[in-house]
């Protein structure tokens, strides 16, 4: 090969080569997106921070307000969940759970024949505890949170409904049914010790047969007033 055809060969690469590099310089002129000096979009994440302060809870309704409206034929079809562990009729048989007959009101881990977990007993204080409507409603609602060591596996009813329905069924589990609470007992609010009455109330009255206030000892009795003119 002589020399004309290697500087040809030469000459066809370093051609090739610039116009290789020329299209990418147009093609970088052409097509450039350079970064706007503003974004359009501003899009601010705020991050949470840790340890804040919990959202807070929802206030759960009285037991005493959810009764008023309770359904027991609904926690009849509840109470249907229980039967596997508990019976509900007038002498039945204890299962995994006593017989709950008569239950609203009863001495917790009182009743008879049924052998009771150790964290029952001691939440019953020797049945000074009773299962009251609060008492059923909280039980129902988490068994282990609200005896703690009760050997209850059910791990809850964590709809208000459901446990009132439930507990208005219990209530018809017995031959003299326990009164209902009135709504919004619980809610009144007793005069701060101390209070005076409110303005153009009446004096409190004494009791019937009661002996009037003796003057204190040594002060002379209050003279009868002028009849007015």
């Amino acid at each position: 090969m002589d020399s004309n055809e290697v500087n040809k060969l030469l000459g066809g690469f370093l051609g090739t080569c610039f116009i290789v590099f020329s299209i990418g310089l147009v093609s970088d002129g052409l097509f450039a997106s350079p970064a706007p000096e503003k974004p359009g979009f501003a899009i601010e994440a705020q991050e949470p921070t840790e340890g804040g302060p919990a959202a807070p809870a929802a206030a759960e309704k009285p037991i005493a307000d959810l009764l008023a409206t309770a359904n027991a034929e609904a926690g009849a079809a509840i109470f249907k969940k229980c039967q596997a562990c508990h019976s509900g009729e007038k002498g039945g048989p204890n299962k995994v759970g006593p017989d709950l007959w008569d239950i609203v009101d009863r001495p917790v881990a009182e009743h008879e024949g049924f052998a009771y977990s150790a964290g029952m007993k001691d939440f019953s204080q020797g049945g000074q505890e009773h299962w009251t409507y609060e008492n059923l409603n909280h039980f129902i609602t988490a068994p282990k949170k609200f005896v703690k060591g009760t050997a209850m596996g059910f791990a809850g009813l964590p709809k208000e409904e459901d446990r009132a329905n439930v507990i208005a069924y219990l209530r018809t589990l017995s031959d003299n049914p326990k009164p209902l609470p009135q709504p919004g007992a619980s809610a009144e609010a007793k005069p701060a010790e101390g209070a005076k009455p409110a303005e153009g109330a009446a004096p409190a009255k004494p009791a019937e047969g009661a002996a009037p206030a003796k003057p204190a000892e040594g002060t002379a009795p209050a003279k009868p007033a002028a009849p007015a003119q």
